[in-house]
């Protein structure tokens, strides 16, 4: 069942709010592991329905099945969660949450690192709902589809 983008919102945000309370209470040190088992649990205790290590299948452009991959979380059956617990989040992070995005043909992502001592959270929206107005924006869509960053929070 589709939601609105109002409902994304809102979603993300206790996503948001849920990782960053984790973060103050347990700090950066500790392997990825522990604050996806941490989110899940703080996520179900809202309600939410949360999968760890979903298994979401990678198509090609296609349509053909070619694989799966695991998300960390899976969150009421529409956002992909990506847990880091690194430094900083890096060019590759942000390239294996689009990837996934575009693979499993899922519009919505966060992209979350626990690791650094500032809090670090962004949002992914991967839409192929562009308008079809030159043949440059269909080769556009056709090929990479339409990315943009949605929002960034850093707190400490």
């Amino acid at each position: 069942m589709a939601k609105s983008s109002q409902d994304i919102l809102k979603l993300c945000d206790v996503v948001r709010e849920t990782a960053y309370a984790i973060h103050v209470y347990h700090g950066h040190g500790h392997l990825e592991k522990v604050y996806e088992n941490a989110l899940a649990h703080r996520l179900k205790k809202l309600g939410l329905e949360v999968q760890q290590q979903y298994p979401l299948t990678v198509h090609d452009e296609d349509g053909t099945v070619i694989g799966e991959y695991f998300a960390d979380l899976f969150v009421d059956n529409q956002l992909i969660v990506e847990l880091k617990a690194a430094r900083a989040c890096a060019e590759e992070h942000i390239a294996q949450i689009l990837g996934y995005l575009r693979s499993s043909r899922r519009e919505h992502g966060l992209l979350i690192n626990f690791g650094s001592a500032k809090f670090e959270i962004k949002k992914y929206v991967l839409s192929e709902k562009i308008p079809q107005t030159s043949k440059v924006a269909a080769a556009i869509s056709a090929s990479v589809a339409f990315v943009f960053f949605c929002g960034n929070y850093f707190r400490s």
